[in-house]
């Protein structure tokens, strides 16, 4: 028991410090009670979703398996199909209606995402001046082979069930045929371009999809406007794509039907890749002149399967050579790298390493984080700047040298994220995107010794741009980012983010077992952000929720300041005593250099800890001499937005 006398002493020594601690006269944004606040997860654990960022023990997701039949009118660019889901309802909820996405009513010319495109300028997402006027149209829609009342609103349907879904496991048959013309440009998603020998069809969001229903938010049904990306369940793809017989079609899949579509020598040609490190050619140049000389007027069907995948996306084209690769993954697995591409894009520059770069990055993130799931990996020349699919991406076709393989290793990178870990990009495109750059840094180092080792500038260049006054935080969805901040804000930001937390604050060791558990725990599942928050923490056995508040809920700064230098001549102590300062909202690690009059140099370190109460820190640097020089973060790791202060030099 304390004496009364000694408790008010105590108080009053405490609430002195404590004072003494914040000098008022330090002009210092910094509130450690903000940063540092216990309350970042403002609720526990679910049966669903467990406290401790793994999916609880009563975890479920419903499943959506897809069989599509499509016809790909050459001339018209019209796509005509019908298409069969079993949708299964796992959850603990009865299902009265369900949801699905029609993303090619976005260039509808009255969709909501058109109508917010700017009307004297063309977006990556849509032309308000143009005339291209797409759409689906619907010709059946039945639910276990009768009609069902549906309403369409913009991008999204709503089946109107007779009788309610029952709730774990009940199944229902959604047949819908439709068709639509795929335009030119499709928000930088799917698309047309002209090569010598004929057009190129990127063929993506193509059929309607099931959206997702989860113990989140129920139906997650939001309209897509374009810069919004995808949140999709997992299933089974039964593929067939009817074609002019001159054209490959590639399928993110297994080809179950090669015999018929493929000839002799291209079906042993395909044989010898699949046990080749080096590229083998299964099409020419020259075979594309004489597929189109020998087919005209006939048509080939393409039969393509993918297994547990969340998407599927194909390409079309009589212009493709076309040549392929064994990928080598742990255990003695193997897949296949694929490349097709018009034969004038094929240079040793271009894409006649395409191949060789897919084989690469697969490789390296297979055996970095989680093994490549999909029989192939397709890489298609299109007019699209780079998007992804499960076991097929898109890139642009005049992509050359370090701009061909950085797109290749991005797009392909994503079969980790989303692909593989199925998080909702239309409200957490940094969950893709931003994990994506990050281990992209890593891959572009790895690759061929180094040939496109990343040169990522220092932060006295980039915090300014990471953390300028326009950006907004990272956990802004898409859809509401001003369209300049997405590049920043979904890639480079949490990118860099992920990049500061494994080398400077965790350490490679640590983050790489947590990073690699959360892909392990969160595999072909849907995750929201604070599972990877809660993960995180619990793996590395450390508390980030300062870490997730600065740099992803909210847009803080850093600003580290050397305040004042003094130096300490008494019997017992001798040395330099240094006082840094947090001028800003942000807190991070303190990295001091000194050197002193003789040259000796030397480096002290703190943690982020000294900061949970603290706008001044006190650094003892054990000297006999004089300092001629100071500075924090010497090597400019930090995002400061101040370099200018972190320096110090002596005046005599």
């Amino acid at each position: 028991m304390v004496k009364k006398g000694f408790t008010f002493f105590l108080f009053a020594f405490i609430i002195f410090n404590a004072s003494a601690q914040w000098n008022d006269d330090l002009d210092s944004k910094y509130d450690p009670h903000a940063l540092f606040s216990p309350t970042f997860y403002t609720t526990g654990g679910t049966p669903t979703r467990a406290a401790t960022g793994e999916p609880g023990p009563a975890y479920w997701q419903n499943r959506a398996d897809y069989q599509i039949a499509a016809t790909l009118n050459e001339t018209t660019h019209a796509i005509t199909a019908t298409e069969t889901i079993t949708y299964t309802n796992n959850s603990p909820n009865s299902l009265p209606f369900l949801w699905l996405q029609l993303d090619q009513n976005l260039f509808k010319k009255d969709s909501r995402g058109q109508k917010r495109m700017p009307v004297d300028s063309r977006s990556r997402y849509g032309d308000a001046k143009s005339a291209f006027e797409g759409g689906y149209t619907l010709t059946k829609v039945l639910v276990n082979d009768k009609a069902v009342d549906y309403v369409v609103t913009d991008t999204r349907m709503q089946l109107r069930l007779p009788q309610a879904m029952k709730p774990g496991g009940d199944k229902v048959k959604i047949k819908i045929e439709y068709s639509f013309v795929l335009p030119e440009y499709g928000a930088d998603r799917c698309g047309i371009v002209k090569a010598k020998k004929g057009e190129v069809f990127a063929v993506a969001q193509w059929y309607p999809r099931m959206c997702v229903f989860d113990d989140v938010q129920g139906w997650n049904a939001e309209p897509y406007l374009g810069p919004s990306e995808f949140y999709l369940e997992y299933g089974d793809f039964d593929i067939s794509i009817t074609a002019p017989a001159a054209h490959v079609v590639v399928v993110g899949g297994e080809l179950v039907n090669a015999s018929e579509v493929l000839t002799a020598v291209q079906q042993s040609r395909m044989q010898q890749a699949r046990n080749s490190d080096k590229t083998v050619m299964i099409r020419t140049d020259s075979e594309v002149d004489d597929a189109i000389a020998k087919s005209a007027g006939k048509t080939l069907t393409w039969r393509y399967k993918l297994a547990n995948a969340r998407d599927v996306a194909w390409a079309s084209s009589a212009a493709f050579v076309w040549d392929a690769a064994k990928i080598n993954l742990p255990g003695g697995k193997t897949s296949l790298a694929m490349s097709v591409y018009p034969g004038e894009n094929g240079s040793s520059e271009g894409w006649g390493r395409s191949t060789e770069y897919i084989k690469g990055s697969i490789e390296h993130y297979s055996n970095t984080w989680f093994p490549y799931p999909y029989p192939v990996a397709v890489n298609v020349a299109s007019n699209i700047s780079g998007m992804e699919y499960p076991a097929i991406v898109f890139c642009h076709r005049a992509s050359k040298k370090r701009s061909l393989f950085n797109v290749t290793d991005h797009e392909f990178g994503h079969t980790w994220f989303p692909m593989i870990v199925g998080s909702n990009e239309r409200k957490y495109g940094w969950m893709d995107e931003g994990f994506n750059t990050f281990i992209n840094g890593i891959s572009a180092n790895a690759f061929n010794n180094g040939e496109y080792k990343s040169n990522a500038s220092k932060m006295d260049v980039r915090a300014g741009y990471l953390f300028s006054e326009v950006t907004e935080p990272v956990m802004t969805t898409p859809d509401a980012m001003m369209e300049a901040n997405i590049g920043r804000m979904l890639y480079s930001k949490p990118g860099y983010a992920l990049e500061l937390l494994r080398n400077e604050i965790i350490g490679p060791v640590r983050f790489d077992y947590a990073f690699k558990t959360y892909i392990e725990r969160w595999a072909y599942k849907h995750p929201t952000p604070w599972d990877f928050f809660r993960t995180m923490d619990n793996v590395t056995g450390e508390d980030l929720s300062w870490f997730w508040k600065a740099l992803f809920v909210e847009n803080y700064k850093l600003d580290q300041a050397i305040h004042a230098v003094k130096y300490l001549e008494e019997k017992d102590k001798t040395g330099t005593e240094v006082v840094v300062a947090n001028l800003d909202q942000m807190a991070m690690p303190l990295t001091l250099s000194y050197e002193t009059t003789s040259g000796e140099k030397g480096t002290v370190k703190y943690p982020v800890e000294i900061w949970n109460n603290k706008r001044l820190f006190k650094v003892f640097i054990p000297v006999k001499e004089k300092l001629v020089k100071l500075e924090i973060d010497p090597d400019k790791i930090m995002p400061d937005m101040n370099f200018d202060n972190n320096k110090w030099k002596a005046t005599e």
